[in-house]
């Protein structure tokens, strides 16, 4: 793939920026993107992204934070709304500061939660608005 097709994929223009009129952009272009607070604190990082096929939309994205190297990670569902574009960036921002992220409903990468499960959809969602 050549230089420009990976811009083009990417959603941002060679000077970085994001391209006008741009609303899609590929899963793979957003996995392992970085999600920063207000305070420019580091969250981690987009792991995956859960599709809502019954409605068509982002339903989470995961957030993989607190290990090392991928080692000791911890998984949080993050509802899609509650995240920004930081354009300028290139990065998402979350309004939560460490510690309440810390708190937040999570699970560990190899015990998934049931996220069709409408008590559990409602404890993530009621976390994260305020």
């Amino acid at each position: 793939m050549n230089n420009s097709t990976m811009q083009l994929n990417s959603g941002f223009d060679a000077a970085g920026n994001l391209q006008a009129g741009l609303v899609l952009l590929s899963a793979t272009t957003i996995t392992g993107d970085e999600v920063f607070n207000l305070q420019d604190e580091n969250l981690g990082k987009i792991q995956d992204i859960m599709l809502d096929i019954t409605e068509g939309k982002i339903r989470y994205a995961v957030l993989s934070s607190g290990g090392f190297l991928g080692m000791g990670d911890h998984l949080f569902a993050v509802p899609w709304r509650a995240l920004t574009l930081d354009k300028e960036n290139h990065r998402f921002l979350l309004d939560v500061d460490l510690d309440r992220l810390k708190n937040a409903p999570g699970f560990e990468k190899d015990q998934w939660p049931n996220m069709a499960d409408p008590t559990w959809n409602s404890t993530v969602d009621s976390y994260y608005t305020r």
